[in-house]
């Protein structure tokens, strides 16, 4: 490649995640801070918001480590098992991607809020907020997982088996080591998707407080700078984690 034209591209990507991502960001952190170091530790640790930061966190972490283990599962299926329906069980993964997330609230708030059709009556719960945080998670760990799953070298699993190790130990001691990048890269995708998530929970949370919905209420309640403080904070977190499980993920040297 000639280096003018490398140049070129890189300046071109820059450009594009200034725009798109660092100027926003930028914006969010400059109106957080207009406010003061005083005014930003106010916003930030008034009871609001540290009962909305506790519940999203926790449900965020749940949501992750849920998503590892069933999302793998799946991917393993998927990659492994051959059955009729799975071309659209393929499709049905990336579902959420596709769905606006205010018409999945809606669907779970039909199927599990007042008069519920299969009787379990969750709306306006805690079970509902992690019900449809699964929902909009649901494809990071799987799509993550499966093309290592396709790549995965069967040589190895076939020569533990010819030496008498069982299903169990074959998978935990040669296919996990094999899939914990991608298994962290997609949890970790799913918690930061999660601290973030809005529009399948506005319907569906009541009176939980997350943090997502504060922000927007103090932004209904003409109170910018503490919603921007919120939203600093959650953007904080979730860059933290991302950065910590894809360091732990990351293949070490040999």
């Amino acid at each position: 490649m000639r280096p003018g034209r490398g140049g070129l591209g890189l300046g071109a990507a820059t450009l594009y995640l200034s725009v798109i991502v660092l100027l926003p960001l930028a914006a969010v952190a400059v109106k957080a801070a207009s406010q003061g170091p005083s005014g930003f530790w106010d916003s930030v640790t008034g009871s609001v918001a540290l009962s909305a930061l506790a519940v999203t966190l926790v449900a965020s972490v749940l949501v992750a480590a849920i998503g590892a283990v069933l999302g793998t599962l799946v991917a393993w299926v998927l990659v492994r098992d051959e059955f009729s329906g799975k071309r659209v069980l393929g499709a049905l993964i990336d579902l959420p991607f596709a769905l606006p997330t205010i018409v999945a609230g809606l669907t779970l708030l039909a199927l599990y809020g007042p008069g519920s059709p299969v009787g379990v009556h969750l709306a306006y719960t805690r079970g509902a907020v992690l019900l449809a945080l699964l929902f909009v998670t649901l494809p990071f760990v799987v799509r993550a997982v499966q093309p290592v799953l396709i790549e995965l070298d069967r040589e190895a699993e076939e020569a533990a088996a010819s030496l008498g190790a069982g299903t169990a130990t074959t998978f935990r001691r040669i296919v996990l080591p094999a899939l914990r990048p991608a298994i962290l890269s997609g949890a970790a995708l799913a918690f930061a998707r999660s601290v973030g998530e809005f529009g399948s929970l506005v319907l569906l949370a009541g009176k939980v407080q997350i943090a997502s919905i504060v922000i927007f209420a103090d932004v209904e309640s003409d109170a910018p700078r503490a919603a921007a403080s919120l939203s600093v904070v959650l953007l904080a977190i979730s860059l933290l984690v991302l950065l910590a499980l894809r360091r732990v993920g990351a293949p070490r040297a040999g």
